[in-house]
């Protein structure tokens, strides 16, 4: 008998396929075992640091070959590889006589029990510690690594969730769609599903039940699962498979009535840059900063940044690209410039807060972005994250020019810069929304949690009224430019709303271009306004979402 699992669909598409599961973790070791006959404590611990060192290399190796938010999420886990507080407590353990699988597994433990008790974005960062954990003892022992399951044939991968690592080295040829009963909206497994175009539901915690080879219909834009499909759930999935072919996009992102909205995207390399360059962006919404910083153990040096960024305003001459200074903190902890130990990291020290408790990082870090811009081409503006009051953006904006930086702007992220979007672009030149952080912030809901994701969704009508209020803001300052540079950006019935209520340009994944500016140009500004306004009206996020998609055809036709 057919059973139907709901979750939150984070990546559109329809399709039917056998499910294969991933393979069951790492099983722990014995507490406490004793470290092996004839083996010194001098020698053990020189085999963990080993394969300490080996994991980290794979991951940094895996990095390497990787671009955007998977490149970033590796680097990340290979820090945490060898993380010199994870590395040092095991090896007290391993020196009072315990064996290095036990002192590494206990060591973890106690780290990722305390993320867990800090909440928010630490207690994300706990199934990391467990992650590289179970990597590290598959070194000592000999064996593979969890990860993706080998399949002869395409499949749809059943989790509870993935690890960063996992996320970041899917093959879209072999996965079909993704489906996790834990996760959440901006989950790693949500963001790597996008940028890969993988259909994916996430928060479905009944997906539990699936086994391998069970033949499941995943429906990514309804968020369902389905098992024994029937004829009705085929069509709609052979109806996806037959959709229109999407134009490229054109390098022009307008609405039907040649209104010009232009199309960015977010980037964290060189290397991104280039690519999405190829895809038609029409310049750099957001560039990733943290990417020149992750996987250091102290600041880069001016030259490693002036080049770092200069490999991206390369790959745009004359065009603009939007500088997110570095937004460490919460989920991105750096060992020269955050404490680990604050209870409440996601409201604590991160973004531009971190030049009150280390001075000096933000202004060095400006200043290798001026030198960068005076040795390109690029229409550089900069902008940072986490400001909060209108001293704040005046105070990075002075910043900014004192460095050489003609246009400074700030991001949008928490509800007090949206009421006072106004008085804070009185003092700076533009703002950039994050739907992402501002979502969470709104709605007071851990990104990570997939038993918030229903609070966790940019179609909440909170959420869109801070938009609104941020837009109110910059035409009571002159019309000065408003852009959006969240995941929200990258849905395109969202788009046209986030158009409507007077956003000025859109960045996202270069995956995205070509269907938002499809759907971009099917409708007038007059209608963006319309559906803005019904979106702007609902009770909640579901019926926002449907009202809008029920008026754009275009949607259907494109598969999306």
């Amino acid at each position: 008998m057919s059973k139907k699992f709901t979750g939150v669909g984070v990546s559109a598409g329809r399709v039917i396929g056998h499910v294969r599961r991933m393979p069951e973790p790492i099983l722990p070791p014995a507490d406490g075992a004793p470290l092996p006959a004839g083996v010194s404590p001098e020698e053990e611990t020189q085999r963990l640091a080993e394969a300490s060192k080996a994991v980290a290399a794979g991951l940094k190796e895996r990095a390497a070959l990787a671009t955007g938010d998977a490149q970033a999420v590796l680097k990340a886990t290979a820090l945490m590889a060898s993380d010199r507080s994870l590395i040092k407590s095991a090896t007290k353990l391993v020196a009072g006589g315990t064996c290095a699988e036990s002192a590494i597994w206990e060591a973890a433990d106690a780290v990722a029990t305390q993320l867990t008790a800090l909440g928010g974005y630490m207690a994300e960062r706990a199934g990391d510690v467990l992650d590289v954990r179970a990597r590290i003892v598959a070194e000592l022992r000999g064996v593979p690594a969890p990860g993706i399951p080998d399949s002869d044939g395409p499949f749809i991968l059943a989790a509870v969730d993935l690890a960063p690592a996992d996320t970041a080295t899917l093959d879209p040829a072999k996965v079909l769609a993704l489906v996790t009963s834990d996760g959440g909206p901006q989950s790693h497994t949500a963001i790597i599903a996008r940028s890969l175009g993988l259909p994916a539901i996430v928060a479905a915690p009944e997906t539990t039940e699936l086994a391998d080879g069970d033949y499941v219909f995943v429906d990514g834009i309804d968020g369902q699962v389905i098992t024994d499909p029937t004829e009705a759930e085929e069509h709609l999935a052979s109806t996806y498979a037959n959709r229109e072919v999407l134009p490229d996009f054109s390098g022009t992102g307008e609405l039907a009535d040649g209104y010009r909205v232009p199309l960015l995207s977010n980037v964290g390399s060189g290397e991104d840059a280039q690519l999405a360059a190829e895809a038609g962006a029409e310049g750099v919404g957001l560039l990733r900063t943290e990417f020149c910083f992750l996987g250091k153990e102290k600041e880069p040096t001016h030259e490693e940044q002036v080049a770092a960024y200069g490999a991206v305003f390369a790959a745009f001459p004359g065009k603009k690209v939007v500088v997110r200074t570095l937004d460490a903190g919460a989920d991105k902890p750096l060992p020269f410039l955050t404490d680990s130990s604050e209870p409440n990291p996601a409201l604590g020290v991160r973004g531009y807060r971190t030049d009150l408790t280390s001075p000096g990082v933000l202004e060095r870090q400006l200043k290798a972005i001026a030198q960068a811009t005076s040795e390109h081409e690029a229409d550089v503006w900069v902008m940072a994250p986490m400001i909060s009051t209108p001293a704040e953006a005046q105070d990075f904006a002075e910043m900014a020019k004192a460095a050489g930086l003609a246009t400074a702007g700030t991001m949008i992220e928490v509800p007090s810069a949206a009421v006072l979007a106004g008085q804070i672009l009185q003092r700076c030149d533009f703002v950039s929304i994050g739907t992402n952080d501002l979502t969470q912030y709104t709605m007071a809901a851990d990104r990570q949690l997939g038993t918030l994701a229903e609070l966790n969704d940019p179609w909440q009508p909170a959420v869109l009224h801070m938009v609104a209020a941020t837009t109110a803001g910059a035409r009571s300052a002159d019309g000065k430019p408003v852009g959006v540079c969240g995941e929200a950006a990258a849905d395109p019935a969202l788009a046209v709303v986030l158009v409507g209520l007077g956003v000025t340009t859109l960045s996202m994944n270069k995956r995205a271009l070509a269907p938002v500016s499809a759907v971009l140009r099917t409708v007038d500004f007059a209608k963006a306004q319309r559906l803005a306004k019904l979106a702007l009206d609902a009770p909640s996020a579901e019926l926002a979402r449907s009202a809008v998609r029920a008026e754009l055809s275009e949607l259907d036709r494109f598969g999306l």
